[in-house]
């Protein structure tokens, strides 16, 4: 009995050591599944860059590849023998691959990335290999091949790539535990680089994306985790009341980037009228914008509020040696570069062992032929094989020398299975010609065996010349500003004020209306204590009873400056100070006295350009007073910070104080710079310095194309970066212009001043006639131009140096100027710049003649010579009923220049939002 439960105690022993916890099961398949999704699901091997999905339809592909295009559900059939996760998959990732037009030639409705729409199905679509994957993609004698699942075929493990194809296409897949986002390249510009890895030059890539846009790389940090690219759409301005969007940032589509503008709009952070969708072979979304609604601030709305623009987080994750690796872009170029030289190597190297094959055999059968040795009696006479490879041994011994290797069973199986045929056919001196261009051939890949990076510089620039065309960079590359949402956001709120309660908001809609603003301001807020703190907009919120100044707050604004008398609670002293709050911490209270208990502002005002009124002071009558009243202009004292004391105004109790005069700004102008990177405006001193800018101060722009136009200094204004000039507006600058007249086909010259057109009106300032072109533009007093021509019936070339102040007097803007030269101009060239006359060297003798073009009534252009050098010359050419503006510059009597005129600089204007000074309303209260 104790033997049988000794019996059953160890069995069920041994059943509970062979039992797995639950927890221990979970853990195995969990991990077994991890591995699986990463290593065979998700992830792109290094090698080929290519998922296992992905591997297997090409490879099928090219099973089936016959020239002609395959219907897509039977390459996804085919597939199915390699790939066992149904045909969903299959057909998605098949389209992923030819929508990205590098390695399938698509034949129906593919569908389009960009607008989003999906393809049609896999039985009306049809694909086929390009012919750039077949020369690059394929290689059976470089691949390594293994079982496929069921075991009843073979597939590639990777596939023997010979470009950076995970660079040129970009991946991404969401594995367990990890993800990989791996950013489209340039085709173009990996070529180049994997050049420059050959060279041991250095190299930098950045994505390129096939939907255009724009894209700040500054922070790509080389494609790796912790890596960050703002793509923008490329917005354009059509007309004050229209935008365009063309192209669209990369993972968007032109309907989700329509929807999210529209929720923008209904969400009240931009206002726009009307969005089309124009989108057809090229995108074009068409925004319509509200009355009053200014496009330069839109823009920035839509890169703030909208999908156009959005952030990718790049995540280089790639299949190396069975293990997930986090790469950079470049390390991952470099390794693929070095891996396609070793494929061209083993492919030189197989091809030459071919060729040496060859000739081997080549020469095995002229020596079998030519020495008799298929009619040698023992040969003849031999039985069976293992006697005709004796007899061959030793007929062939003589020769062993002339063979590379050693001559194998195989090798005279070959011999004896020759037709008797071909071996009374045989041509000896054919044979030797052949041979000789194998030799040929073997020296050459020799060769570049040898000179092994010299030939992988010469297949990828091949590549490059072969299909590089139509592949250049879609994506322009460049830096942002960074746009303040609170800028642009637009006012789609009202704040009102319960002054006496002490509280802001949205809701409080029976108390005081302060102002419009977005939901996203902050507001600063002043009390009669002395104190000020900052919050955000909210629906109703306490600040602190008896308020005194509430409004939008601007950080890091130094132009508001705020004037204030308060009296001292613990003295009784009053003090007066002027100050900026720039930088603060939201919802926490500044003291803007000297801190004691009972103190009190007596008078408060908020200026926006700074500017400072003139108050009366009135006094409580006092035994030791004479004067009971006297004036204080704010103008006296410095701005200093918010937390400065202040100037004593009296020790005296202050009955009241009024307003006695407004003041103007006591700031000097901004100083406002152009930023070439950003095209934009700034005040932090990058890029151009423009100047300083006071109230209707304007900014000069001139296109290429001759357009003129004057615009605000509003740091939210956009500029073309094809732009010509920019510069501070100054209407008594004189500009010289030389440009070609389509018309009349001459070159001419014209000196003017822009007039003060309004603010956004486009002018041009040469003709509007079919093949006019600016050539330059100088704003310099005296321009010197270099001009090659052809003179004479001869066409002898010529170059003359002209001073264009020299050939025209200033005109109006409308003018169209003298002719530049009366002999054929080859070109014309700006040499120097020169603001004094004295600076100018003296003049080479010069064969230009004056010339005179007028505009007849009959609007046919004249050309004439004028034949006496001191006869009076009409330089001005205008449009019939053109009149000149009243103001011209008189020349001097026998003076062929006109005087300088000395510039004045413009009054000093006051930088205000509002136009009419009288309407400036600066409140002083008394408290």
């Amino acid at each position: 009995m104790s033997e049988e439960l000794n019996e059953n105690t160890s069995a069920n022993e041994e059943k509970l050591n062979n039992i797995t916890s639950l927890d221990g099961l979970y853990e195995n398949w969990f991990l077994d599944y991890a591995s699986y999704v990463i290593l065979d699901r998700a992830v792109p091997h290094i090698n080929d860059g290519l998922k296992p999905v992905q591997r297997r339809i090409l490879h099928s592909l090219k099973e089936m590849d016959d020239g002609r295009f395959n219907k897509a559900a039977n390459v996804i059939g085919n597939t199915m023998k390699y790939h066992p996760h149904g045909d969903a998959s299959i057909g998605d990732a098949m389209v992923q691959i030819g929508q990205k037009d590098l390695l399938i030639d698509c034949q129906g409705n593919w569908g389009d990335p960009v607008t989003g729409d999906s393809a049609a199905a896999p039985r009306y679509i049809e694909a086929r290999l390009s012919k750039f994957a077949l020369e690059v993609v394929f290689n059976p004698d470089t691949t390594d091949w293994q079982a496929s699942y069921d075991g009843r075929n073979k597939e590639p493990i990777t596939l023997p790539v010979k470009f950076p194809l995970l660079l040129a296409q970009g991946a991404e897949g969401i594995a367990v535990g990890l993800a990989t986002k791996i950013l489209p390249h340039n085709f173009v510009e990996l070529l180049d680089g994997s050049i420059a890895v050959l060279r041991n030059e250095p190299i930098n890539l950045l994505p390129d994306f096939p939907t255009g846009g724009m894209a700040d790389a500054s922070a790509y940090n080389e494609g790796q985790r912790g890596g960050r690219i703002r793509v923008r759409a490329k917005i354009s301005e059509r007309d004050k009341k229209t935008l365009v969007i063309t192209e669209i940032p990369f993972s968007t589509t032109t309907g989700s980037l329509i929807d999210s503008v529209v929720n923008a709009n209904d969400k009240g952070k931009i206002k726009i009228k009307k969005i089309e969708d124009n989108t057809a072979k090229d995108v074009e979304i068409v925004i319509h914008l509200a009355p009053g609604i200014s496009p330069d601030v839109t823009i920035d709305a839509l890169y703030a509020f909208t999908d156009c623009e959005v952030s990718i987080s790049p995540n280089t994750c790639v299949i190396q040696n069975d293990k997930p690796r986090f790469i950079s872009v470049n390390d991952m170029l470099t390794e693929s570069t070095h891996k396609t030289r070793d494929l061209l190597k083993l492919e030189l190297e197989i091809k030459l062992k071919e060729l040496m094959e060859k000739i081997f055999f080549s020469s095995l059968l002229k020596i079998f032929i030519q020495e008799g040795m298929y009619k040698h009696p023992d040969y003849e006479s031999s039985s069976n094989f293992e006697e005709v490879l004796v007899v061959l041994n030793r007929l062939f011994e003589p020769f062993f020398p002339q063979f590379y290797r050693e001559i194998l069973p195989e090798d005279y199986k070959k011999l004896i299975d020759k037709p008797m045929s071909s071996i009374t056919r045989f041509d000896v001196k054919k044979t030797d010609e052949q041979i000789k261009g194998l030799e040929s051939e073997i020296k050459t890949v020799k060769h570049h065996l040898k000179h092994l990076t010299d030939y992988a510089i010469d297949w990828f620039t091949k590549l490059k010349e072969k299909y590089g065309k139509g592949r250049e960079r879609k994506t322009e590359l460049r830096t942002f500003d960074k746009v303040e949402a609170a800028q642009v956001a637009l006012a789609n709120v009202k704040l009102y004020v319960n002054r006496e309660d002490g509280f802001i908001g949205t809701g409080l809609k029976k108390d005081e209306f302060v102002g419009d603003c977005s939901d996203i301001d902050e507001i600063i807020v002043f009390r009669a204590d002395g104190r000020c703190l900052i919050t955000r907009v909210q629906e109703k919120v306490f600040v602190g009873k008896e308020i005194i100044h509430v409004a939008v707050f601007k950080k890091n604004d130094e132009r508001t400056i705020y004037n204030m008398i308060y009296k001292d609670g613990q003295s009784g002293v009053s003090y007066i100070k002027r100050f900026a709050v720039t930088g603060v911490t939201r919802d926490k209270e500044y003291d803007l006295t000297k801190g004691t208990k009972g103190s009190k502002v007596l008078y408060f005002s908020a200026n926006p350009n700074g500017e400072a009124e003139v108050i009366n002071i009135q006094l409580k009558p006092h035994q030791k007073l004479k004067k009971l009243q006297f004036d204080e202009d704010f103008a006296l004292l410095a701005i200093k910070g918010r937390g400065s004391m202040g100037n004593i105004v009296t020790k005296y109790p202050v009955k009241k104080i009024v307003l006695k005069s407004k003041g103007v700004s006591t700031l000097a102008g901004r100083k406002i710079w152009y930023d070439e990177i950003l095209k934009r405006l700034n005040v932090d001193g990058r890029g151009k310095y423009l100047g300083e800018f006071d109230g209707d101060d304007r900014i000069l722009t001139v296109m290429p194309n001759g357009i003129c136009e004057l615009t605000s200094f509003d740091l939210n204004n956009h500029f073309d970066d094809k732009m010509v000039l920019i510069e501070k507006y100054n209407p008594e600058k004189v500009y010289s212009v030389v440009h070609f007249d389509g018309k009349s086909k001459n070159y001419l010259v014209k000196r003017f001043t822009f007039e003060n057109t309004a603010i956004g009106k486009q002018t041009s300032i040469i003709s509007d006639e079919s093949g006019s072109k600016m050539l330059l533009i100088s704003g310099a007093a005296q321009p010197i131009v270099k001009v090659d021509q052809l003179k004479g019936a001869s066409k002898a070339e010529e170059t003359v140096e002209l001073n264009l102040a020299d050939l025209i007097d200033v005109k109006g803007m409308k003018a169209m100027g003298n002719r530049l030269s009366a002999h054929v101009v080859q070109k014309v060239e700006l040499i120097a710049e020169h603001d004094d006359a004295e600076d100018v060297p003296d003049p080479e003798p010069s064969s230009v003649e004056d010339t005179e073009i007028t505009i007849t009534p009959d609007d046919k252009t004249v050309a004439d010579v004028v034949p006496p050098a001191d006869a009076p010359v009409n330089t001005d050419v205008s449009p019939a009923g053109y009149e000149p503006p009243t103001e011209s510059v008189q020349l001097p009597e026998g003076s062929k220049k006109s005087p300088e005129k000395p510039v004045e600089p413009p009054a000093k204007k006051i930088d205000m939002e509002i136009t009419n000074r009288d309407d400036l309303d600066i409140q002083g209260t008394l408290f």
